[in-house]
């Protein structure tokens, strides 16, 4: 990872002469992965829940990385992409945008003038601090996953609205090492087992029931698999309806917050 890193901040500085024209970055969708440090699984959950919240509430979270600041101070850098860009409803100013610079460890929180009362009295700062241990351990996705949900639901209970998706549950601490593939396969046997005991039982009774496929007697292993095992990456899985359509032209004031790891 580290190695991933200093070749994409490597890779970055080339393609810049002195400076980057920040406001001429264009996005990639409500996740901007410039950096190339967040997992596909991560970005695909993080692009759905973020259209989720757009639909419920209005507000647009744009998540951004890159792999340097290039000397610019952080609060500049994040205020210049989120004005570029126009995240959030014109009229409405409810963008919020999140940008990790990874080769400096800084977080910046940048919010629109019609979200700063609704993520006002340190909010802002503790979505940055609750970061700080997956950000620690490089786990990208999972820190702005926690972030997407808190900023999230937050709006969602101000606007007093249901949101329609959720982020999959992080990997509790001991799992990792949980013996899962033993366990697929116990419950893989198992299944087998039932279907040659069922089978044989309804061959002695004369077949006057209709043969059930051997994969009806297999439990649901949907909610037992960790996260990243199961087809469909995720909550439901990314669905075309859900794509990035561009953001509404929101202004922001520079309130916000910012923090390091």
């Amino acid at each position: 990872m580290r190695i991933c890193v200093g070749l994409g901040a490597a890779l970055w500085l080339a393609s810049a002469a002195w400076a980057v024209d920040w406001k001429s970055l264009q996005p990639q969708g409500y996740v901007s992965d410039f950096a190339g440090v967040v997992d596909a699984a991560s970005k695909a959950q993080l692009e759905t829940y973020a259209a989720a919240v757009e639909r419920a509430t209005g507000a647009q979270i744009a998540l951004v990385t890159i792999p340097s600041l290039q000397g610019e101070p952080l609060e500049d850098v994040a205020l210049n992409i989120a004005r570029g860009w126009g995240v959030g409803r014109r009229g409405h100013n409810d963008g919020v945008l999140l940008l990790l610079a990874i080769g400096d460890r800084r977080s910046r929180l940048t919010v629109g003038t019609g979200l700063e009362s609704v993520l006002a009295s340190g909010l802002d700062g503790r979505v940055l601090r609750e970061m700080r241990p997956a950000l620690r351990k490089q786990a990208y996705g999972e820190a702005l996953m926690g972030a997407a949900e808190t900023i999230g639901s937050t709006v969602a209970v101000a606007r007093r609205v249901h949101i329609d998706a959720h982020l999959s549950r992080r990997m509790r601490p001991g799992l990792a090492n949980f013996p899962w593939p033993f366990v697929v396969f116990a419950v893989g046997e198992l299944g087998f087992l039932g279907f040659l005991v069922t089978y044989g039982l309804r061959r002695a009774g004369g077949g006057r029931r209709a043969f059930r496929p051997a994969n009806s007697f297999s439990p649901d292993l949907a909610g037992m698999l960790p996260s990243g095992t199961q087809s469909g990456g995720g909550f439901g899985g990314y669905d075309s309806s859900d794509s990035f359509g561009g953001f509404g032209g929101g202004d922001f004031g520079g309130g916000g917050a910012s923090s390091d790891w």
